[in-house]
């Protein structure tokens, strides 16, 4: 099997066990994952930035670097091409036609950022530097309208921004059941 067929899958499996990870003290359930097997699997970027190297990007930056590795799949404008749409579809996701987003759905920036690391680009993933990536959040972030024109992303920026869709997830509420 060619490598880049499982680990876009491996990476979204993963990014979702970080997410869980990060609820299962609050919840109770499952467990904080063994200094073994986060060596295993190389580093974890937490939902609080925890885990983020350091580096930074600029929207500007990231213009340049979506334009020669993103733009081909995902559109000019992140609108959607041979690959999903990153932008647009703020709160259509209790309609009839909801569009998953990164401003629609992802509830942390820290999350995208992690995401672009190890699935990004789709045919040379993990090859984008942190600088890079940096600045590729910021440019989409910019382009989604939840950062301005001069914002400068970095370990400590990056866990601050607050998405749109931060509160649109359902906490589990029940009872503890040691």
């Amino acid at each position: 099997m060619p490598r880049r067929s499982w680990r876009p899958t491996f990476a979204l499996l993963f990014v979702s066990g970080v997410v869980f990870a990060a609820e299962s003290e609050r919840t109770g359930l499952g467990s904080e994952p063994t200094a073994e097997e986060l060596g295993a699997a190389g580093y974890t970027v937490f939902p609080d930035g925890k885990g983020l190297p350091a580096g930074s990007g600029t929207v500007s930056e990231g213009r340049a670097v979506y334009q020669q590795f993103c733009a081909a799949c995902h559109g000019k404008n992140a609108e959607g091409d041979e690959a999903a749409a990153l932008v647009g579809g703020r709160d259509s996701l209790t309609s009839g036609r909801p569009r998953k987003t990164v401003e629609s759905y992802w509830p942390y920036a820290t999350t995208l950022w992690d995401y672009i690391r190890r699935s990004m680009p789709y045919e040379s993933p993990g090859s984008l530097n942190d600088d890079e990536i940096y600045a590729v959040v910021a440019h989409l972030l910019h382009l989604g309208g939840v950062v301005g024109e001069d914002a400068v992303l970095d370990q400590e920026s990056l866990p601050r921004v607050e998405m749109p869709n931060r509160e649109g997830f359902v906490s589990d509420d029940r009872p503890d059941t040691d």
